[in-house]
């Protein structure tokens, strides 16, 4: 199996405190994986940890054989992994389009002098950027309102535009945390099916998710973590009717 990250027995701490205590774990090329735990569980920390937010206290993170855990965050994004947040952050002053244009800047190659002084390459590009944040957002399904305020969009759709602009950075692994949060049932099925496409199209996709329905019907593996340590791994089937598990974080809720 091709395995695009790995997390080696990451350990990290604050102040004395564990928030992860030697996880590993591996994504496979192509995969969409859940990552559940209960509120402090330590997955924000993980995610922090692989874009380069936070260094690990022990450990190594690995993506495409390189280790990258010593990387900067912006040098995390070039080789190729984008996050969305828990907190929609959008740019409310913009438009929808200028949001994953921002996001499409991060592959620009003309420098500062080519676009001061309006040179051809940079106009070439300005316009490679406009193209393709439109086919962005007619994929996430936001075609007709590319030149709205991104902040007058109803929460769902804010959800998606901020997809639309992590897709801009061309991730070849995408990081969701909690895309399905404030979503109604109907939205988050729009939403499965938007990171089914995601996926599709050749983008591997770590989900950070509490809503169970999502994490289970959506997933082709589950790791499961509590107090800042892995307790289970496996397909959802096995993560439903592994005990511990249940113990820990599902309680008597059947997800069967």
């Amino acid at each position: 199996m091709d395995k695009m990250l790995k997390i080696d027995g990451a350990s990290k701490s604050f102040g004395g405190l564990a928030a992860l205590a030697d996880v590993s774990f591996s994504v496979t090329r192509g995969q969409i994986k859940s990552l559940i735990g209960p509120n402090g569980a330590g997955k924000t920390t993980l995610y922090n940890i692989v874009t380069g937010v936070e260094s690990v206290t022990e450990g190594a993170i690995w993506f495409l054989g390189e280790r990258i855990d010593r990387l900067k965050p912006h040098v995390i994004t070039q080789k190729g992994i984008a996050r969305t947040f828990q907190n929609v952050e959008l740019f409310e002053n913009m438009s929808v389009i200028e949001n994953v244009m921002l996001g499409r800047h991060s592959r620009t190659r003309t420098g500062v002098f080519a676009n001061a002084f309006r040179l051809p390459s940079a106009r070439g590009e300005e316009k490679e950027i406009v193209d393709r944040s439109m086919e962005l957002l007619e994929f996430v399904g936001l075609g007709q309102r590319v030149h709205e305020n991104s902040s007058g969009l109803p929460f769902g759709l804010q959800r998606y535009l901020e997809i639309a602009r992590a897709l801009a950075t061309e991730p070849k692994l995408l990081l969701l945390d909690e895309p399905a949060s404030g979503l109604d049932s109907g939205e988050a099925r729009g939403l499965c099916e938007l990171i089914t496409k995601i996926r599709d199209i050749g983008i591997t996709v770590l989900l950070v998710e509490h809503n169970m329905d999502v994490a289970m019907d959506i997933s082709d593996e589950i790791v499961v973590l509590n107090y800042g340590t892995k307790i289970a791994e496996g397909t959802p089937r096995e993560i439903q009717d592994n005990a511990e598990v249940i113990t820990a974080y599902l309680g008597d809720e059947s997800y069967a």
